[in-house]
């Protein structure tokens, strides 16, 4: 039996953080960051039969042409992913009355949709790209004793070496997106490539205010950074989170990210409403495909 103090619920039965109760999730489940980035996705929605918000989580459940699909925000950065994945494997893979995890398991189809910048000059502002890996920075995901098996190690030990990583850092950790998920979702119409994800905003991600950063030739080592042909594309906060702890608990997930900043250019999209739009619309579409 799991104990109370790390299976927390509350008063009403629902998880504690994200505050859902397993009746109230689907089984394919989007992704965002940003809470008031939720409505923006079920307004597509030929119905909400659910909604709730908890501090940054907000979530709505209800279906896109016939099909059922859950949007929750999970705020921003990986201790946040923590949160949510576990949270929502919890709902679907373990009996909250008996505290027992089932013996018929659950693979949820998890998609993030989110905003992201390009480190090639040749992804532009307002494209699409599908990360074919998340590339970790941030430590979170070797909490987990089983994170070996679901890495790939030849990868990462390639870009420590072509970065000359500071071991200060920590290891990153690099996983490959959900493939079947990945048929459903990538078109000749969308960049595909490995997303870094970084534990920050400014000095983890190069960027320079006040403070100096410890590696300032980083963006440019992930600009050139290629292993058989995978190739960084672009950088944020969530995607190897994602991954990473998706398979460990047996679930696919994929991310799909709206480029709204090209780092090589220094250019900025001039609509960011319009290019997140366009991201939700095609992965609407795909997913009800």
């Amino acid at each position: 039996m799991i104990k109370e103090s790390e299976l927390i619920l509350n008063p009403d039965g629902s998880i504690y953080h994200i505050n859902l109760r397993p009746e109230q999730v689907a089984d394919t489940i989007i992704l965002v960051g940003d809470p008031n980035r939720v409505p923006r996705v079920s307004a597509y929605f030929d119905n909400i039969e659910f909604s709730t918000q908890k501090r940054e989580f907000c979530t709505h459940t209800g279906s896109y042409k016939d099909k059922r699909l859950t949007v929750i925000s999970t705020g921003i950065g990986p201790d946040n992913i923590d949160i949510v994945i576990n949270e929502l494997d919890a709902l679907v893979n373990i009996d909250l009355h008996t505290r027992q995890p089932k013996e018929q398991l659950t693979s949820l189809n998890i998609v993030r949709f989110g905003t992201s910048g390009s480190l090639q000059a040749d992804i532009p502002v307002d494209s699409f790209v599908l990360s074919s890996h998340g590339l970790g920075m941030d430590n979170m995901f070797h909490s987990y004793k089983d994170s070996p098996k679901v890495r790939e190690i030849a990868m990462e030990e390639a870009f420590i070496t072509h970065t000359s990583w500071n071991p200060l850092k920590g290891r990153p950790y690099i996983i490959a997106c959900g493939q079947e998920l990945k048929k459903r979702l990538l078109t000749d119409k969308i960049f595909e490539g490995i997303t870094g994800t970084a534990p920050g905003f400014y000095g983890p991600q190069g960027r320079v205010l006040r403070l100096p950063v410890q590696d300032p030739e980083l963006n440019d080592k992930l600009h050139s950074f290629n292993h058989n042909g995978h190739r960084m594309t672009n950088l944020e906060m969530e995607t190897s989170a994602i991954y990473g702890l998706s398979k460990l608990l047996g679930h696919q997930a994929v991310s799909l990210n709206a480029i709204i900043a090209n780092r090589p250019t220094g250019t900025f999209t001039k609509d960011t409403k319009k290019v997140v739009e366009d991201l939700i619309v095609y992965g609407l579409e795909q997913l009800a495909k």
